[in-house]
């Protein structure tokens, strides 16, 4: 699950509809939905048969899409609603790399999704242009395939608001002050909502993470794989989860990466309030690093000095917000970066030091946002507005306005840090007017080969309970578990303990015959 915009940033949005109610109903009972099931499984077989006729039209990537040679790109057909595979088509954006080895080594196409939702996997292919090291081995056995999932990017995609509005700052202090910031907030979110209703009502009913899976088969079948291949992180670790629970006999090799909760208690209410208890732990670790380094940076030798240094920061930016465009909210985008992500720790505690050493531009400069970036704040918007659909239709969320304040209030006492950011990003969700899904209940079908499950111990995003969940529910699964560390998509960074392993399970499929603990990777440096 990615965090990259704060709901507030939609600020110029006018009142709407608050927040009334209990507990938004599903759209069906549970025979209506098992039957629509058996529908859409049927038409998922037909347009699955079609892609494989039809292949793919593999040419040189457009123009702009910042894909270079030899990657190439193409289409795959798909229906909007699986229900009804003669009806409305839209096609899903893909690209590829040809494996680099030789062809008694080839091993077919592995597929990738990065997360979100509303992350495109388009840039997979690079990992070979560039010549990413961890990746150099498995390159010689696979085509390496991204692809950008419905209403995402190249794929259809949705929109909810403006760009250059939904970025435009300072927003307003997540961190409601009184009943009238909350008022405020609510009022934006249901107008949010609305916006999306207004610019994309026509596709919002089959933005949700069966219809991506359903759309990653059919993107197998177009590829001439019998069985797919597939990397998740985040976000994509429950498009797996879920593709495995649905199509178990089509998987051959997945790895799933920081891992999603597939509880469908957790899904996505209780996920998103887990996540906020978790990025506190990780806010914690980063800033006892900064202390740790204080000869670097000058923000404190103590973890309580360097935490009071970001309340004055905070405090300062929302008095009078930094350069006129940096307030909380950009701060708390800008920061969770290093939560995220241990290759962002030097550049945030960089850009503050900065900020601290009477220069506030590096922090402007990374916080604040670019109107002339016409072509990142589209991705921002499309990005954010698909996140919102898909975590909105997977599920149902409350609508009691009762039930988030108490919830959220109590868990920022605690807190603080993305605790209200995090509420009011999700709070379109309260009134969407899209239909809601019953969560998939993700499990071990017949013939689901062993899946590998890595995961770091703090990871901020996705909390190491997800990731033992899912090993507890597929059966024969294998966990890495990357203690004392807390880095988000670990199969991305240098750890060789993580990285042969998971080269191996690709290139072999063989797992270890039990668990695996790893130490963490290297700690990083000023």
């Amino acid at each position: 699950m990615a965090r990259t915009a704060v709901l507030g940033s939609a600020g110029t949005l006018m009142a709407g509809a608050l927040v009334v109610g209990a507990l938004a109903a599903p759209a069906a009972n549970a025979d209506s939905d098992r039957r629509l099931r058996d529908v859409e499984a049927i038409g998922v077989t037909v347009a699955a048969a079609r892609a494989a006729q039809a292949g793919i039209d593999w040419q040189d990537c457009p123009t702009g899409w910042g894909l270079e040679k030899p990657i190439q790109c193409g289409w795959v057909t798909v229906p909007v609603d699986y229900a009804r595979p003669d009806g409305k088509k839209i096609k899903i954006a893909v690209d590829r790399i040809k494996a680099t080895g030789t062809p008694s080594e080839h091993q077919g196409a592995l597929l990738y999704n990065p997360g979100g939702p509303g992350g495109s996997g388009l840039r997979f292919p690079r990992r070979v242009t560039t010549k990413n090291a961890i990746w150099a081995n498995t390159a010689k056995a696979y085509d390496f395939v991204g692809f950008d999932p419905r209403g995402v990017g190249k794929s259809a995609p949705i929109s909810c608001v403006d760009p250059a509005e939904f970025v435009k700052g300072p927003k307003a202090d997540p961190v409601p002050d009184s009943e009238a910031d909350k008022l405020a907030q609510r009022k934006l979110a249901a107008e949010y909502a609305e916006g999306c209703a207004e610019k994309s009502g026509d596709l919002l009913p089959f933005i949700n993470t069966r219809n991506t899976a359903r759309d990653l088969d059919v993107v197998r079948a177009a590829l001439g794989e019998k069985k797919l291949n597939f990397v998740g992180v985040s976000y994509g670790t429950y498009l797996g989860a879920v593709y495995g629970t649905l199509f178990p006999t089509h998987v051959r090799r997945m790895v799933l990466d920081s891992v999603v909760n597939p509880s469908k208690q957790k899904i996505w209410y209780e996920a998103n309030l887990d996540q906020d208890i978790a990025f506190e732990g990780r806010l914690k670790d980063w800033m006892t690093w900064v202390a740790r380094h204080d000869a670097a940076y000058h923000l404190g030798d103590t973890y309580e000095e360097v935490r009071q240094q970001w309340e004055t920061l905070r405090a300062a930016a929302k008095k009078a917000p930094l350069g006129g465009k940096v307030g909380p909210a950009e701060l708390i985008g800008f920061f969770q970066n290093a939560p995220y992500y241990d290759s962002m720790w030097a550049p945030v505690a960089e850009a503050w030091s900065a900020y601290a050493a009477g220069d506030p531009q590096p922090l402007i400069d990374s916080a604040a946002s670019d109107p002339a970036d016409t072509a990142g704040n589209a991705a921002s918007e499309n990005g954010n507005a698909v996140y919102t659909a898909v975590e909105c239709a997977d599920a149902p969320w409350p609508t009691s306005w009762k039930k988030w304040d108490r919830d959220n209030s109590r868990l920022h006492e605690q807190y603080p840090f993305m605790t209200w950011a995090n509420a009011w990003m999700n709070l379109p969700c309260a009134t969407w007017s899209a239909p809601r899904q019953r969560p998939t209940e993700v499990r071990t079908g017949k013939g689901l080969p062993p899946v590998l499950i890595t995961q770091s111990e703090r990871d901020a995003a996705t909390p190491y309970a997800g990731a033992v969940e899912l090993h507890k529910r597929f059966k024969g699964s294998r966990l890495i578990t990357e203690r004392d560390a807390g880095s988000h998509g670990i199969t991305n960074a240098v750890n060789p303990c993580v990285n042969t392993r998971v080269e191996a399970y690709l290139l072999t499929g063989k797992l270890d015959a039990t668990d695996q603990t790893c130490a963490p990777h290297a700690t990083p440096q000023p």
